[in-house]
């Protein structure tokens, strides 16, 4: 595991905090890394210091690739103290600490590594392929512009190394977030019936979307959510203020259409209040019974004590835009991350689980047929 370590700590090393999301030190650190080690690299831009990367080993029988996907931009430190330096990467009582250590750059270590010491099965198989992206933390604003600027591969499946603590997910939700403003008319503070006040309008709104369902309950996924997570309005006390706007952050199922939820919602508020959208990621969902699914589930079983059954994480990935481009390849959500350690202070990966991911994922190149 010490090359896994190693790429590991490097990678934290780097600060590719989202906003503002400059990745494009690491990312052309870890285009070095990769094309020191066989893997032909393609680098693209989507706006200063924002970078996407494509890694291929090309296999010499006919068949798709298995593919990797992963982000290097982490969410910002958090408003608490750090124990621990979040750009050390320093390694304590068996974790590995660090601002992305399980939200997910171990996680792309583990599988870089595993291809580079599965190298020759790949060159002899079906070969590989690893996307690596920026700016996922804020809507997939990276694989968006990596969909658009490149021309990706048809691959046979897709693993996405988000934290799973090795345990193999099926699917996600999606991510509708809508702004929802609201305008009134201003007028001075101590004459406010010259005025029409729009944080009253919005507060009448925000009673509405209270008790708004988004849809009914799936099967998997349970019952969709809705959070009101910001509100801004008004400019100074003394004002009428003529304009306020609040956003809403709604996860979905498979079984709910995006544009349907926005049109009720939209209804529900009625002409005082403007709906725009500003992030828009279906859910995804594999089919269990797949037998590359299967053989994925039988090859994490002796990590876990329980039979292994299917699982779904209430957060997005870019798999949400990337398996469409790619041709709708089954899909497995599976890192050595800590789920309960995304975003938070003093962020760590376990070793032990680090280790795991990497054997893993080597076994899963060992017998990729599909």
């Amino acid at each position: 595991m010490a090359a896994t370590l190693q790429l590991a700590r490097q990678l934290l090393d780097f600060n590719t905090i989202n906003p503002p999301g400059s990745e494009a030190d690491c990312m052309r650190f870890f285009a070095d890394w990769l094309n020191d080690r066989g893997f032909a690299v393609s680098l693209s831009s989507f706006g200063e210091g924002r970078c996407n990367l494509i890694a291929r080993l090309p296999g010499a029988k006919t068949g798709k690739p298995l593919a990797f996907t992963g982000h290097l931009d982490t969410v910002p430190l958090g408003n608490a103290p750090w124990q621990y330096d979040p750009f050390g990467s320093q390694i304590k009582d068996g974790r590995l600490y660090g601002r992305g250590s399980s939200d997910m750059k171990a996680a792309i270590a583990a599988f870089a590594v595993a291809c580079v010491h599965q190298r020759e099965t790949i060159l002899a198989g079906r070969g590989a392929v690893m996307l690596i992206t920026g700016g996922e933390e804020t809507g997939c604003d990276g694989a968006r512009a990596l969909i658009a600027s490149s021309t990706l591969p048809d691959v046979g499946a897709l693993i996405v190394g988000e934290p799973t603590a090795n345990y193999p997910v099926i699917g996600h939700k999606g991510a509708l977030w809508l702004r929802c403003e609201t305008r009134g008319k201003t007028a001075h503070g101590a004459m406010p019936e010259l005025g029409i006040n729009a944080i009253y309008l919005a507060a009448d709104a925000l009673g509405k979307i209270q008790h708004f369902s988004p849809g009914a309950a799936h099967p998997l996924m349970k019952q969709p959510t809705l959070n009101v997570g910001r509100i801004e309005g008004g400019l100074n006390i003394n004002s009428v203020p003529d304009r306020t706007r609040f956003d809403v952050d709604i996860r979905s199922a498979p079984n709910l259409q995006h544009a349907t939820i926005r049109q009720r919602l939209t209804t529900l508020l009625g002409e005082s209040v403007t709906v725009s959208t500003l992030v828009d990621l279906p859910a995804m969902l594999s089919r269990e019974d797949h037998a590359w699914i299967q053989q994925v589930y039988q090859r994490c079983q002796p990590l876990h004590a329980k039979p292994i059954e299917p699982r779904v994480v209430p957060y997005f990935t870019d798999a949400s835009l990337l398996l469409p481009a790619l041709g709708d390849p089954p899909c497995i959500i599976l890192g050595p991350g800590e789920p309960s350690m995304a975003h938070q202070t003093d962020e760590y990966c376990l070793l032990s689980r680090l280790e795991e991911a990497e054997q893993l994922y080597e076994d899963i190149i060992r017998n990729w047929e599909m």
